[in-house]
């Protein structure tokens, strides 16, 4: 299988062929699901078109709790099913489709009272590891332990004395999303999909009932392009509502948008070493480790203002703030947070009670011929939802077409992965690179590290780290533009990287570096190296004004002030 290459000469060369001749499946949406969707669909044998409006994971497949779980707390809503299949994908990942991408991570829960509760969540925790390690999915993942204070408080000295009685630890799994997404992507191209993003779909095209194809807008040249297809699949989330009024029907139910936030602080600001896991009056509270980080998340609250960029408001993260420093000894400030970034959640609102229920489930509906609308779901079963979205879509070709593999398709990365990481320390002697740099880029890129190692080799200077930044290596900025699809120095330091959200400048400091470094990739003169820096610049600038509102309108407004780089 070849690696393929997300670069700008790769990005028209897509675009150009899905308007060349018809394809079997056009999905809209470059999140997850869509992504996942596309893989599905080109390990089918389905000729494949994926366009997003925007970067790829650019919507809630960036702004997750980074977290592939079973959904510890749907077993205590008796939702076993739900709970079985997330338990199912999450094995899958760890263990064969991206064990470099997805690691366990352990979560501490605190008991807070004697006897009972103990045996009532210690029971529920049983039963999670029960249900992970049936048909050996939980391989790879350790069991549960009981533990008296005394211990708790050694793993996580950061606690009150006075907060837990004792405690319960589990595992679960973390990734970091957009990169997840982005390497999603690559792999459904190496299969074979025609996949651009910045490519906005402004219509759909009819033949009497059924659609046939959809008007997409190259958003960084201009252009239009008519994409004819066989199926089309609606994969756009939270944006769910706003595609399908593109087709003037109304379907049996629409798209919810609920807010979450998350704060970025440093490790040293926790001391801990192990995750935390808290009961809120409404849901639960993480404290996730994320290198030499810690996301503490997250809200759920009701949005119905600007979809693209939700605001965090300061109610918000005071809010956070009040919650986890009820059991920390030492708390938590506002000068203590170095990055704050908030999310929407797709959830399901039916027009009726039988689908009203149906929340962090998923559904597909065929609304129209020729169209497929996927929603819903949770980030951890994106492949079950990939996978019954092309089912669906595969009812109304007049073809025969093989059943789903990807339960079998390792992401690009994967393969080989185990043995490079056994043999880092040789890796770190051929090239020169400290073992603690090679660790960072095979639990970033897998066995694609190779290709980055290939140009510190041609470039020495891309293997020295960012000047403000120094996580990251020069070379990730370059391969970012390169191979990886990014198209603006936002893309870079959002979601290629997470340096936006890592560095108490929120990146500014780092911005001329990077746009430098992509500049000759994607043919910028200074002029444009000075427009991409002006625009992070404000960008930034904006979500810490909407940070110091009060509530979600101002913020939103707030945050409204600075435009996007390209206009939508």
């Amino acid at each position: 299988m070849r690696t393929a290459t997300l670069g700008p000469a790769e990005r028209a060369e897509s675009l150009a062929a899905m308007a060349e001749r018809e394809l079997d499946l056009l999905v809209v949406g470059g999140g997850v699901v869509g992504a996942g969707t596309a893989l599905d669909a080109a390990t089918r044998g389905l000729s494949t078109g994926l366009v997003e409006a925007r970067d790829w994971a650019s919507g809630t497949s960036s702004r997750s709790s980074k977290l592939i779980h079973g959904g510890l707390r749907y077993l205590e809503m008796l939702d076993f099913a739900l709970v079985r299949e997330a338990l199912k994908e999450r094995g899958l990942l760890v263990s064969r489709l991206a064990p470099h991408l997805v690691k366990p991570v352990p979560f501490l829960y605190p008991l807070q009272y004697k006897g009972w509760e103990r045996l009532y969540a210690g029971s529920g925790v049983l039963l999670y590891d029960l249900m992970s390690m049936a048909r050996a999915h939980g391989r790879g993942m350790p069991l549960h332990r009981h533990l008296s204070r005394r211990h708790a408080l050694r793993i996580a000295p950061a606690l009150k004395k006075d907060a837990l009685v004792g405690a319960l630890q589990y595992y679960d799994a973390q990734m970091d999303d957009a990169r997840y997404v982005a390497t999603l992507v690559r792999t459904a191209a190496a299969y074979g999909a025609r996949v651009a993003n910045r490519a906005r779909v402004t219509g759909f095209l009819r033949e009497g009932e059924r659609v046939v194809g959809a008007r997409v807008q190259d958003v960084e040249a201009g252009g239009e392009y008519e994409i004819r297809a066989k199926q089309i699949v609606n994969a756009t989330g939270v944006w769910t509502d706003d595609t399908q009024s593109m087709v003037g029907e109304r379907g049996q139910f629409h798209v919810r948008a609920s807010k979450g936030i998350h704060l970025v602080v440093p490790k040293d600001r926790i001391h801990s070493t192990t995750g935390l896991i808290l009961r809120t009056e409404k849901s639960v509270l993480f404290v996730i480790p994320w290198g030499r980080h810690w996301i503490v998340g997250t809200t759920d609250t009701d949005w119905d203002l600007d979809k693209a960029h939700p605001a965090a408001s300061s109610a918000d993260i005071d809010y956070l703030l009040e919650h986890v420093n009820s059991v920390l000894a030492v708390p938590l400030t506002r000068d203590d947070v170095e990055g704050v970034y908030a999310g929407l959640r797709p959830l399901l609102a039916g027009e009726s009670d039988a689908t009203s229920k149906l929340s962090r489930e998923h559904t597909v509906a065929h609304p129209v011929p020729g169209l497929v609308v996927v929603a819903g779901g949770k980030y951890t079963t994106y492949r079950v939802m990939a996978k019954d979205a092309v089912d669906a879509a595969v009812h109304g070709l007049d073809m025969r077409v093989a059943e789903c593999v990807t339960e079998d398709i390792p992401l690009l990365g994967a393969e080989g992965y185990p043995a490079l990481w056994n043999a880092r320390a040789r890796i770190a002697a051929r090239t020169g690179i400290h073992v603690v740099r090679v660790e960072h880029l095979l639990n970033r890129y897998g066995s694609l590290a190779e290709e980055l190692l290939e140009l510190i080799a041609a470039d020495p200077t891309l293997g020295e780290p960012l000047q403000s930044a120094d996580d990251y290596l020069r070379a990730e900025i370059v391969y970012a533009a390169s191979h990886e699809g990014a198209r603006h120095l936002d893309d870079v330091l959002t979601r290629r990287t997470r340096i936006s959200i890592e560095t108490f400048d929120r990146g500014t400091r780092c911005a001329r570096e990077a746009a430098v470094l992509m500049a000759p990739v994607l043919g910028w003169d200074k002029d444009h190296i000075e427009r991409e820096i002006q625009h992070y610049e404000k960008r930034v600038e904006a979500e810490r004004e909407s940070q110091r509102q009060p509530d979600d309108l101002t913020a939103d407004a707030a945050r409204l002030g600075a435009p996007d780089i390209v206009p939508l």
